[in-house]
Parts: structure tokens; C-alpha cells; sequence
């Protein structure tokens, strides 16, 4: 594995005087701590997180004319398309609002753009089609805020813009919209800023009906959790609350997504989202068109919705198989050309890449090589790429740094994607690393663990577990509490299990617990019985064919010589 481990200061005094006032578990006081919750109502609102707690929606700039302008679509019978983007973020904001408008009683339209023969974003190709079809009011959704020549264009048609976006703007926003709605504009003082596109599209929702709407609250989490925003403020209300309504929704097509992810029955976590669901829903959209992930959020016949689901399976298989390809050849291409894997941030290139890989593919070789990276896709002589970060870097602010260079960009800090000449590649990836070496002034920094607190094998049992419970749901910017726990003896001979999954218990010599590493059979598989060793963890349940048992999750081991 190879990671640095950082054990977090323990702040005991501070742990003692919180624990004892708000009658606390030390150890979820000190984790706690690690997240820079220390104030006492933070702590009890954090802990017990309300619905009723959610800001106003009027707090969001533009959203009083946003409403005002809905509302003259609906009094005139006016036709309404929402616009919205090609990930589950995307699609699920175009089926809340667009839900929305049929409540209404409105005529509505929805549309998302073919990531391969569109690309990303509004695009003046809507125009002439909004015209044909009558609309006379367009909704983006999780996308537009750089948008102002399309807006622009939509005005000349004759068709008015509401933007609801959640990215960073690259400068001006679209000043011919009725409604600009995004909390990181300049001049919004929303006290939250980093709701996905789909808690936005909630809000709207909440401003037109006075209501926050928690018959779509499943649709609204699957989209934030998906979209790997911070599990913290409004963002941490909406997992905690909606989660419960995934797994018990009474939409066919979600149904028929638990039933095809083999979820039916569990806990809906951030895990199964992110990793079961939202892959599905992603698959469409990457390999072809997102209309059918959209098709299945807004279908309510069971036995249509499982046809769909049958569709997106057969697309995400497709999307592992390319997704494998596209990441070893960038590998092949990194270690081949030896002063990549020296650059503070990778940028790759090829002809012919699948384009709805290349976020994955880039968050693949951003996790191996512990730096940013670019994966980019070169098509008659136009590269698109997708950018995934690591922390301490921000990727819009790098490429904003080089926009000169490129046809066009957007995203956040931790993703982005772009638009190069294939021409301007070489030049892009010597800008953006003499910017990286002021942000790595010291070298980038090494891949790690920060361990949150250095346990006894005594303290890890359900116990413990349930008692770490009340900070979930577990996410980003909320992650699971890793414990460390040093000198334990190898206890069973290690198996390696399915897909490279290891597994073998420890003990202290009083307490003897099971403990498993995924993806780690192939590092550790010459781990041998009675061997001592270090490990670090988070804490699982273990209850196949037996009484619910604490189990470690192995993250890193170390073997003592």
C-alpha cells in the first residue's frame, strides 16, 4: 500500500469538558474534534440534523424572479423545457423539476444532451428546436451558469432562460437570463454553498411550493450523494433523511434499480449509492444517451421500468469494459514516458478514447499516482478531457489559469472538464504544471491515512459500532472514523477471497475479531498465521448466517518484522 499514516492530535481536555456536558462517548467527542465540530449546538445539530433546519430558498439570489417568472409560464399555459445534464446529478435535477411542472399542471418538456455529439452543457443547438417545439421558457438545471452566448441566443429566439446551477462560474454569468440561481456567484449570500445541482433544483421546488419535496427527497439524495458533494450542512440533511426513502420508494424505477444492484433488503448507505446505483444510472449517459436513465426516474409501470434497468446493466457493462482499457493504456503511456510520473499534474492524451470514460479513467490515475490528472480524448484534432483532483489543489482555478490555451471549460475543485486543440496540449500541460509547483511548493504530498484514534482490540465490538453510527451517513467530507490499533498477532491462516478480497482474524491475546481488505489479496497474500501486525480500519457489521458481530475493514496493514 505503501501510505503515510497520520495519527490526528487527541485533544483530551477539550474531549473530557464536551463529553461530559452533552453526555457523549469520548471517542465520538474526538472524532468529532478531527472534523472541527467543537461548538456545542454545531455538535447537536450535526448529530440530530431537521429538515426544518434547511435555509430558506429566497436566501438564494434570483430566486424571488426565478418564481415570479414560473409563475407567468403557468397563468399564460406557456410550454417549459428543462434542461438538464448527462449524470446522475443532471438527471436527477431534470426529474424533480420537470415533476415539478406536471404537478402544476403545466405543459412541460425535459432534454438532455448526448455527451458524444453535444458534449457538456447548454448548446446552441437547443434553439432551433426549443422553437419548433413552442417552448417559451427554459429551465437548466446542474449546468448554464457559464452559458451566456446560449442564453443570449435563446433571448434573440424569442425563448427566456432560468439557470439553476451549482458550478463555479468562469466569470460573468449569463446576464440575459430572467434567473441566475447558483450559490457561488459573486453578490449570493446563500449560507450554503455547496449543494449539487439537484439540491438546488429542490429549492426551487420548495420556493414555487412552499414545501421542501420530500416525496422526491429520494430522488434529491441519490443525485447529491452521486454527485460526491460534502455530506455536511443542508447536504448531511438531505443523506440522512432521504436515504431510508431510497431504499422504501414507491418509484418503480428505483425499485427496479435496488432490485438490478441486488441492494433489495439492505441499509441504503453512501456506498450503495455510489458505487451500486449511481454507476447504473451513469452508464447510459456515458456510453450513449442519458434519456433512458431519465425515462427510468420518471417511469411508473414496473415491468417497463425493469426493460430499462436490463438497458443500463448491458450499458455499464460496456463502461467497465472501456474503462479498463482507457486506464491501462494511459498507464502504459505514463510509465513509457517517464517525466510524467514526475509531474506535479498528469495530463495524458490519445486518439480515439471513449469520452464517457474519461472522468473515471482520470479519477483512476489521480488515486494511483497520488496527484491531479487530465485524461483527454483527441478527435480531429480536438482533445476533451476530464480532470479529477486531490486535495489541496483546485481544478477550476488551474484551468482558469490557462484559459487562454483552451476551447472552452468548467467544474469545481475536486472535477472539471475541458475542451484543447490537440495542438495546445504540450503547451497546457507545461502551463498547468509550473502553476501546480507553487500550489506543491513542496512536492506534492504524500498519499496517507489520517487515523482519527488509536484503539485497544477491547474497544472494537458492536458497542463501538453503533456508537459511531450517530455521525452517519459516512461520505465526502464526512468519512468513515479510521482507527488504528498496533502489536496484534495474525490469529487464522489468511484466505483471499472473490475479487482479491483478503481475509483473517487478529487477536490481543484476550480479544479475537475477523477482518477483511478488499482489493488487498494481491499486496498481502503472503501474510502467514501468527505473523504480528499493525493495521488501520473502519468498523463494519459482519451478520452473514449469524448474530450481528463488529468486523474491521481493513484500509492498511503493516507486517512487524
Amino acid at each position: 500500500m505503501g501510505k503515510k499514516w497520520r495519527l490526528r492530535p487527541a485533544d483530551p481536555d477539550l474531549q473530557a469538558k464536551l463529553a461530559a456536558s452533552l453526555n457523549l462517548s469520548p471517542i465520538v467527542i474526538q472524532l468529532l474534534i478531527n472534523r472541527g465540530i467543537t461548538d456545542p449546538a454545531r455538535i447537536t445539530s450535526f448529530l440530530n440534523p431537521l429538515l426544518k433546519d434547511l435555509h430558506d430558498p429566497f436566501l438564494l439570489k434570483d430566486m424571488n424572479k426565478a418564481v415570479a417568472r414560473l409563475q407567468k409560464a403557468r397563468e399564460a399555459g406557456e410550454t417549459v423545457l428543462v434542461y438538464g445534464d448527462y449524470d446522475v446529478d443532471g438527471v436527477t435535477s431534470t426529474a424533480v423539476v420537470y415533476r415539478l411542472l406536471k404537478k402544476l399542471g403545466m405543459k412541460a418538456m425535459s432534454y438532455i444532451p448526448h455527451r458524444m455529439d453535444e458534449g457538456y452543457g447548454l448548446n446552441v443547438e437547443i434553439v432551433p428546436l426549443a422553437k419548433q417545439w413552442g417552448v417559451a421558457l427554459l429551465i437548466t438545471v446542474d449546468c448554464g451558469v457559464t452559458a451566456v452566448e446560449e442564453v443570449r441566443a435563446l433571448k434573440e429566439a424569442g425563448i427566456d432562460t432560468i439557470v439553476i446551477d451549482h458550478h463555479e462560474p468562469e466569470g460573468d454569468v449569463p446576464d440575459l437570463a430572467c434567473a441566475v440561481i447558483d450559490p457561488k456567484q459573486p453578490q449570493c449570500t446563500y449560507p450554503f454553498k455547496d449543494l449539487a445541482g439537484v439540491g438546488l433544483a429542490a429549492k426551487f421546488v420548495q420556493a414555487v411550493t412552499g414545501e421542501f419535496p420530500l416525496d422526491d427527497l429520494d430522488l434529491v439524495t441519490l443525485g447529491t450523494i452521486a454527485d460526491v458533494v460534502p455530506l455536511k450542512g443542508e447536504n448531511r440533511i438531505i443523506a440522512r433523511h432521504g436515504l431510508p426513502r431510497i431504499a422504501s420508494s414507491s418509484k418503480a424505477g428505483l425499485q427496479a434499480l435496488i432490485e438490478a444492484a441486488r441492494v433489495r433488503g439492505k441499509e441504503m448507505t453512501p456506498h450503495i449509492v455510489g458505487f451500486s446505483l449511481g454507476p447504473r444510472l451513469n452508464a447510459a449517459g456515458r456510453m450513449g444517451s442519458a434519456g433512458t436513465s431519465l425515462e427510468l426516474l420518471l417511469c411508473d409501470d414496473p415491468s417497463n421500468a425493469a426493460a430499462l434497468v436490463q438497458v443500463l446493466d448491458v450499458h455499464n457493462r460496456d463502461r467497465q469494459r472501456m474503462q479498463s482499457s482507457v486506464v491501462d493504456e494511459a498507464v502504459d503511456i505514463i510509465e513509457g514516458e517517464g517525466a510524467l510520473t514526475g509531474d506535479r499534474i498528469i495530463v495524458v492524451h490519445k486518439e480515439g478514447w471513449h469520452k464517457g470514460v474519461l472522468g473515471i479513467a482520470a479519477s483512476k490515475i489521480a488515486e494511483k499516482y497520488g496527484r491531479p490528472a487530465i485524461v483527454i480524448s483527441v478527435e480531429d484534432g480536438v482533445g476533451v478531457g476530464s480532470a479529477r483532483s486531490v486535495e489541496g489543489f483546485h481544478l477550476n482555478e488551474a484551468l482558469a489559469h490557462c484559459a487562454e490555451m483552451l476551447e472552452g471549460f468548467g467544474g469545481h475543485k475536486r472535477a472539471a472538464g475541458l475542451r484543447v486543440k490537440d495542438h495546445m496540449i504540450a503547451d497546457l500541460r507545461a502551463m498547468l504544471n509550473v502553476f501546480a509547483e507553487k500550489i506543491f511548493a513542496d512536492g506534492v504530498p504524500e498519499p496517507g491515512l489520517d487515523i482519527d484514534v488509536q484503539l485497544p482490540l477491547t474497544s472494537v465490538g458492536m458497542a463501538l459500532v453503533e456508537t459511531i453510527a450517530s455521525l452517519e451517513p459516512f461520505g465526502e467530507g464526512n468519512p468513515a472514523p479510521l482507527f488504528a490499533t498496533r502489536r496484534l498477532m495474525v490469529k487464522s491462516k489468511p484466505q483471499v477471497m472473490g475479487k482479491d478480497t483478503l481475509k483473517f482474524w487478529v487477536t490481543d491475546g484476550r480479544e479475537t475479531v475477523s477482518a477483511v481488505g478488499f482489493g488487498m489479496g494481491a499486496d498481502f497474500g503472503h501474510l502467514a498465521m501468527g505473523q504480528a501486525v499493525d493495521i488501520v480500519y473502519t468498523l463494519g457489521i459482519d451478520d452473514w448466517n449469524k448474530a450481528p458481530q463488529a468486523q474491521i475493514m481493513l484500509k492498511d496493514l503493516r507486517i512487524i518484522k
